[in-house]
């Protein structure tokens, strides 16, 4: 029997990307609400509580509501904003972190699904600190180049229009608060014990997502070389599939945050020598950092092959 999906919010940019990706699938029946009623209490409310999968593509608060929503104990959830990925009550949808981390997907009901940015340092950091080379106290600095897709429908219609401001040319700094709303999910799922200082940075292309944290090896337990921890990174991935990485090389040519756009693949770039180390993931903000991990969690939930609908 097909199994029943249906993506709360999806005329968005997430939830766009995610039909994509299922839409043409035999093996599941996509639930579309229609068009006038999508902002029907009552009508969302009958199709969240019919799917075997719902996917909340919403604000934060959208998403609260919709949960709310939900009386159907069946009915299992993959929600891709910001508001559940800390609370202890949901799993945070990153499989790679670990096989327990994939088990607790596999059954569990409720699944946070990792922000953009968080993918990235997340991917790089909490390895080294679950193997004891990065200390958990060490002042982590990452910085993140980003699509402008990630913006959502305003800023690609800024940046696609005609005539725009000369400024969007340029790589645009942001968050510079240091308060971005990955942070508390980067802090915790990284078993840091300080909050890392995070700087995002958006460009003029669609997407894809560069994300670089750097490195005193001094500081690290050890005094590892940029070579020793690009191969205690290869063997803690070396059995996942989208998660790969690169050979180190001690004189790499430039990285192009692009690389991996129309993928659902991360590949991690170890680069320095023996005093310092940079460390950075390569994927599409759209797919390992957004719908593609959706999906690929739904798979996992399913009991199914991760990469159906991913390759």
């Amino acid at each position: 029997m097909k199994k029943k999906v249906y993506i709360d919010g999806q005329s968005g940019t997430t939830g766009l990307q995610i039909y994509e990706r299922i839409g043409a699938r035999e093996d599941l029946e996509l639930l579309r609400i229609d068009e006038d009623k999508r902002h029907d209490m009552e009508e969302r409310k009958k199709f969240l509580n019919s799917a075997d999968i719902v996917f909340l593509c919403l604000p934060d608060a959208g998403a609260i509501e919709a949960v709310s929503l939900i009386e159907n104990p069946d009915v299992r959830v993959i929600d891709a904003s910001t508001a559940h990925r800390t609370n202890p009550n949901w799993v945070y949808g990153f499989p790679e972190l670990s096989k327990e981390q994939r088990e607790a997907i596999r059954n569990g009901k409720r699944i946070a699904n990792p922000g953009c940015h968080a993918t990235g340092l997340i991917s790089v950091t909490a390895p080294l600190v679950r193997m004891g080379i990065l200390p958990a106290d060490y002042p982590v600095t990452c910085f993140s180049l980003t699509g402008y897709s990630g913006g959502g429908k305003k800023m690609i219609a800024d940046y696609e229009a005609e005539g725009r401001p000369e400024k969007l040319s340029a790589p645009g700094i942001y968050g510079l608060t240091l308060n971005h709303k990955h942070v508390p999910e980067m802090t915790k799922m990284t078993g840091l014990t300080q909050a890392p200082v995070f700087l995002p940075v958006v460009d003029d292309y669609y997407k894809g997502m560069a994300s670089t944290i750097m490195l005193q090896n001094r500081l690290l337990n050890g005094q590892p070389t940029a070579e020793e921890i690009c191969t205690r990174l290869q063997e803690y991935y070396a059995d996942e599939h989208f998660v790969k990485v690169l050979p180190y090389e001690a004189a790499r040519p430039t990285i192009y945050a692009n690389t991996l756009a129309g993928t659902n693949r991360l590949e991690i770039a170890v680069c320095g020598h023996e005093g310092q180390t940079t460390v950075t993931a390569l994927f599409d903000n759209l797919g390992k950092g957004a719908s593609g991990a959706a999906v690929q969690n739904m798979n996992i939930m399913l009991g199914l092959d991760e990469g159906i609908g991913l390759e």
